[in-house]
């Protein structure tokens, strides 16, 4: 079976989508342009989680070096920002950062409704200082009644967007293997209510092939690029040990089972020209942890050039999709 999707096919089934849509309200990217030829525009950024050690100037020392446009700053428990501590340390964190001629293209927070103490100063902050779009946090499934569960996460995420909105901050759903979204169908219905401008989609591939290694990363990756705002970029493999069974093992760029080329000729025939946020998640012996995550400051070099590596690969893939669209 011939599992390629053709740039004629998408742009035939996009267009098919598009017409459908169009009775409904907020289904896609308000009076997106036609493809146009040309390199991506958009910007990579560094998702600062596997360097914590890093201070806000040296992770953007750190990124510029590595070829990276951005920083997607945690801020978050643990994270270079503290959700106690953001109206006073993120303007810090912003201006360290673009003092090294670097933006804040986004911030990964852990915010799951309105109601979270920290939402409003966090989204009013990040507003203020002109951060355009955050990624949440993740909504658990208690499996007692997944449909009730559902309704409820939904609830959140709209009156999360609600206030996001109100300051002038878009958000992005996650997709994520192993919470609510991990299947992106979980929340297109919530979606679809919501205006493209306030809200879009945090698109996963490796999360994705983890939920639908055959054809649910296709029909995820359709389903989201009409209002696509960020990529995350990584790759994973299976594997079996005989102690610990089936496991994901991240890895690095282009070593992994995620279709990469496919979804990026994708990607590129939609005009996408958005944020990709690369993610180091995968251990160095000796040097980080088993989520990717520096030892020490020391050791923060070598994830740096592994990040570094790994940036090559990704730009690699994307120019020659866009070249290609």
């Amino acid at each position: 079976m011939n599992e390629s999707l053709t740039r004629r096919e998408f742009l035939q089934v996009s267009s098919a989508a598009a017409c459908a849509a169009g009775a409904a309200p907020f289904s896609g990217r308000a009076a997106a342009p036609p493809p146009a030829p040309g390199p991506f525009r958009g910007t990579f950024c560094l998702f600062s989680k596997p360097v914590p050690q890093l201070s806000w100037r040296e992770l953007a020392e750190s990124a510029k070096r590595a070829g990276f446009g951005g920083i997607d700053l945690t801020v978050r428990r643990e994270g270079h920002v503290l959700p106690q501590n953001v109206v006073e340390d993120l303007p810090k964190a912003v201006a360290a950062i673009r003092g090294e001629g670097m933006e804040v293209s986004m911030i990964t927070t852990e915010l799951l409704s309105a109601d979270d103490p920290a939402a409003d100063p966090i989204l009013r902050t990040a507003g203020k200082l002109s951060i355009p779009v955050i990624k949440p946090g993740y909504y658990h499934y208690k499996f007692v009644d997944v449909r009730k569960e559902l309704e409820e996460a939904g609830n959140k995420f709209r009156g999360l967007v609600e206030l996001a909105h109100q300051h002038g901050v878009e958000v992005g759903f996650h997709n994520h293997s192993g919470y609510i979204g991990e299947a992106l169908w979980d929340i297109a219905h919530v979606m679809d209510t919501l205006d493209p401008k306030a809200a879009g989609y945090y698109f996963d591939l490796a999360h994705a092939t983890i939920e639908g290694g055959l054809g649910g990363w296709r029909a995820s990756g359709n389903l989201t690029m009409p209002r696509l705002k960020m990529i995350s970029a990584k790759d994973f493999y299976w594997e079996k040990s005989d102690t610990r069974g089936w496991r994901i093992r991240t890895c690095p760029m282009g070593e992994g089972m995620c279709h990469w080329k496919e979804y990026l000729k994708i990607v590129a025939a939609s005009n996408f020209h958005g944020l990709i946020s690369y993610q180091l998640e995968y251990q160095i012996e000796g040097v980080s942890d088993d989520q990717g995550r520096a030892l020490s400051h020391e050791k923060c070099d070598v994830v740096m050039a592994s990040a570094t590596k790994d940036l090559a690969t990704l730009k690699s893939l994307v120019r020659e999709a866009y070249e290609e669209a």
